[in-house]
């Protein structure tokens, strides 16, 4: 089972700062789209060192949404990647799609 993404972490930045919070989320919901999309495109070409790439970039999304194990996941699925492999796709795959989700709720 995927771990579920949630806000703890930039609640504990914002603090009381609501307007930092929303700043914050927002980045959030115009990036990740966007990194899913190039992280796809890259995949869809057999793009193995830009994949590697994005999957670094995407990866410290999944910190700031409270995902550790999905974090250690993209972590493993860079290395596959960079060694020629991609045993890790279906998971990570599933796990952009948790995160999708999530954004489209908050």
């Amino acid at each position: 089972m995927i771990e579920q993404p949630n806000l703890n972490y930039v609640d504990s930045l914002a603090g009381d700062d609501i307007e930092f919070r929303n700043q914050f989320i927002n980045i959030i919901k115009v990036e990740f789209p966007l990194e899913k999309d190039e992280y796809h495109g890259h995949v869809s070409k057999m793009r193995v060192k830009e994949t590697a790439d994005i999957v670094h970039k995407i990866k410290h999304k999944f910190n700031i949404l409270g995902m550790e194990k999905s974090y250690e996941l993209a972590v493993d699925y860079e290395k596959e990647l960079l060694a020629g492999e991609n045993g890790s796709e279906t998971s990570f795959k599933k796990v952009l799609e948790t995160i999708e989700a999530y954004i489209k709720m908050i």
